[in-house]
């Protein structure tokens, strides 16, 4: 057998790399559809968390892969690039970040003509001079900041405001985190086990902002005790936390009336008090107040789970579930409990997912359908020699490379940031 010559062997892994690049386009697309079709919206509270659980991404570069499969449907140029094997993935990744419709032309350029680090340090350059085109209008902003609250003639709370960048992202990011963790409520089930959001993205947003209120409460934003001061209080009737089929009352004080299933998820992790009515509805008897889950209880079982303990959720807190309700006989022990976020909380009471501890101990997970919901699916089936089949893919789709196809245009001249933004930002030099 002849050795390869050193070149010969450096030529076949730099087309084998513009292989597996151009072949990332087909992986992107997929994401994009997948994530468009809320393919991951199954129980799962993003697409970089199905990616993570799935694919065994980290979650960073799951949510990176959305992000860019995302950018590229607004990008056809660098998509087109990358799918023939001009710019490599990691050049394509920087370059979405300040890339739009109008300035991809120039953006697209720098990739060709610069390597990955040419391209990071002119994106960074990029950035920043978007943020000096951005500072004039920073004073206005936080000038026009604003919040108003009323309630409407119904009942409900109308809210609407402004705020300044710099206090909205903290917002923002609070309400992308609860949005990510309520998303998928309430839902239907279609034939392909596929979970239908039924949910407007202004309903996501609402709900996403009562558990960040919630949430906030919950860590003591307020010097008294929140536990005491901000309750919400649901009156349920015995026979209907043990049955949801048992006719009898479940709603909130001063509201509407929720569904059986809520009450019981409600109480799970909740203190109650028992009271005793006449027949006349004239309350006779009224026990002392209890706690579902005593506080040494509840240490133990955040130290045990170290949060949510749903398949493929990351979030390090929760609420204390029984998997054998309390109301139905269920003991409140350490094996009778697990820690669910509020999402996937619901997905057990109210969604149809299920979860039971088995004879060694370990959770077991179901979907509404019944099959198991695995905590590291397998792997999927290939071949032997996966790099001859991303070849013939893309030999098949028309994509032609060879070694030099990435090979950038860059003459080994050291990089001037100063006059290559001067020259490429329009900003700086409109076409």
């Amino acid at each position: 057998m002849l050795m390869r010559s050193l070149e010969q062997l450096g030529d076949e892994i730099a087309e084998l790399s513009v292989h597996l690049d151009a072949a990332t386009v087909r992986l992107l697309d997929l994401i994009r559809e997948f994530d468009v079709r809320d393919g991951w919206n199954n129980g799962f509270r993003s697409c970089a968390a199905w990616l993570a659980w799935r694919v065994g991404l980290d979650l960073g570069a799951a949510r990176e892969r959305v992000r860019v499969a995302r950018a590229l449907e607004d990008l056809p140029r660098l998509g087109q690039a990358l799918a023939h094997g001009e710019l490599s993935y990691a050049k394509v990744r920087a370059l979405t970040r300040v890339a739009t419709p109008e300035t991809e032309e120039r953006l697209l350029a720098v990739g060709r003509a610069g390597t990955a680090e040419h391209v990071e340090r002119i994106v960074r350059g990029w950035r920043r001079v978007d943020r000096q085109a951005e500072t004039d209008e920073t004073k206005r902003r936080h000038t026009n900041r604003a919040l108003h609250l009323y309630q409407d003639v119904d009942g409900t709370v109308v809210v609407r405001g402004r705020l300044a960048p710099e206090a909205g992202a903290v917002l923002i990011q609070a309400l992308a985190a609860a949005c990510n963790v309520q998303r998928g409520k309430p839902a239907t089930f279609q034939s392909n086990n596929v979970c239908a959001e039924t949910r407007s993205f202004a309903q996501q947003q609402a709900d996403a902002l009562v558990l960040v209120a919630e949430t906030a409460l919950h860590h003591g934003i307020d010097p008294g005790k929140p536990g005491e001061r901000y309750q919400v209080v649901v009156h349920v009737d015995a026979e209907v936390l043990g049955d949801a089929e048992s006719p009898g009352q479940s709603v909130v004080e001063g509201g509407g009336r929720v569904s059986a299933e809520t009450s019981q998820r409600i109480a799970c992790d909740a203190s109650r008090v028992e009271m005793r009515h006449d027949a006349d509805g004239v309350v006779v008897e009224v026990g002392p107040r209890n706690r579902t889950i005593p506080t040494a209880l509840r240490r133990a079982l955040a130290f045990r789970d170290q949060g949510c303990r749903f398949p493929g959720c990351d979030l390090p807190f929760g609420q204390a579930h029984h998997i054998e309700h309390w109301a139905r006989g269920g003991p409140t022990t350490l094996s009778n409990l697990v820690l669910l976020c509020r999402r996937h909380h619901r997905a057990v009471h109210e969604e149809g997912f299920q979860v039971e501890r088995r004879e060694n101990g370990a959770l077991q997970f179901r979907w509404p359908h019944g099959d198991v919901l695995q905590e590291v699916p397998s792997p999927p089936r290939i071949s032997a020699d996966a790099a001859a089949n991303v070849r013939a893919r893309n030999t098949a789709a028309g994509v032609s490379v060879h070694a030099h196809t990435a090979t950038p245009g860059w003459d080994g001249k050291p990089l001037n940031l100063i006059w290559a933004i001067d020259v490429l930002h329009p900003l700086a030099n409109p076409l």
